[in-house]
């Protein structure tokens, strides 16, 4: 896909997905984003980035680690994540945290002005995650901390099937590569191509709990990446993605609801 078609999908489906982002991701994406903040190892009064910030989940408690001497800024490509984070941040009284709208392979921020740059599971749908990590690398000062979590291997994933499902009924093209950097050493790899030392990599298994099928068709077609494409089907393509999928994940089905199993990549790395 064009680089610049893919940033238009992902700022537009996640305008879409933003309302109901948090009420099917924010336990489900946990393990993830408290793994990369205790990597990560915030001070009080430290300067972090977070790129891909979404609404907040990871952005909110940094804030709170550095505290009221500490200074974060978060971007997000979309506006509406944005709009919802920076809420979020008034309602906690936190005056220490900025939020605004930016890829992350643009050059938002000067060089070396950041003691730790984190990107909790956003890199999978960059066009360039190489150019996203050498623009974190870019804004550290010397021995200063990256973290990346993204999702982890397709095979560890029993919802992957998300995807074909969505892109057999409209060329969503949401994220061709979604899995790539979850397999194999390949996101310590690309860390380290962009120039941070010592990475160090971890894998995380997790367990996606769902109470109901309607719980899990809310979080993989409405809250998710795969938001804008829906959003386009009709009744009738949607009860045929709704039911495909549901029996994508029926070997995971528990009474009523389903546990779909999971998998998290967390990386570190210094500049």
């Amino acid at each position: 896909m064009d680089a610049r078609l893919q940033r238009r999908v992902q700022r537009y489906g996640w305008d879409k997905a933003s309302a109901e982002y948090e009420r099917y991701w924010r336990d489900q994406l946990a393990p993830a984003q408290e793994r990369l903040l205790a990597l990560a190892a915030l001070q009080p009064g430290e300067r972090v980035l977070d790129i891909a910030c979404g609404t907040g989940l990871v952005s909110l408690p940094a804030a709170m680690e550095v505290g009221p001497a500490g200074d974060i800024v978060a971007t997000d490509i979309s506006e509406d994540m944005v709009t919802r984070a920076r809420q979020r941040a008034e309602e906690l009284r936190l005056s220490n945290i900025t939020f605004a709208r930016g890829d992350a392979e643009d050059r938002q921020v000067d060089a070396g002005s950041f003691d730790a740059a984190l990107c909790a599971l956003g890199l999978m749908y960059v066009p360039d995650p190489r150019r996203a990590l050498s623009e974190m690398r870019r804004a550290l000062r010397p021995g200063g901390r990256a973290v990346a979590a993204v999702w982890g291997a397709r095979a560890r994933c029993g919802w992957a099937e998300i995807f074909p499902i969505v892109d057999r009924r409209v060329a969503s093209d949401v994220c061709p590569t979604f899995f790539q950097l979850g397999t194999g050493d390949v996101l310590q790899r690309v860390m380290e191509s962009a120039g941070l030392s010592a990475v160090r990599a971890e894998r995380i298994s997790t367990t996606l709990v769902y109470a109901s099928g309607d719980a899990a068709l809310g979080a993989a077609f409405i809250g998710g990446p795969v938001a804008l494409a829906y959003s386009r089907f009709d009744d009738d393509t949607r009860d045929g993605a709704h039911r495909e999928y549901l029996e994508s994940i029926a070997q995971f089905r528990r009474g009523d609801g389903y546990a779909v199993p999971g998998e998290f990549v967390v990386a570190r790395g210094e500049a």
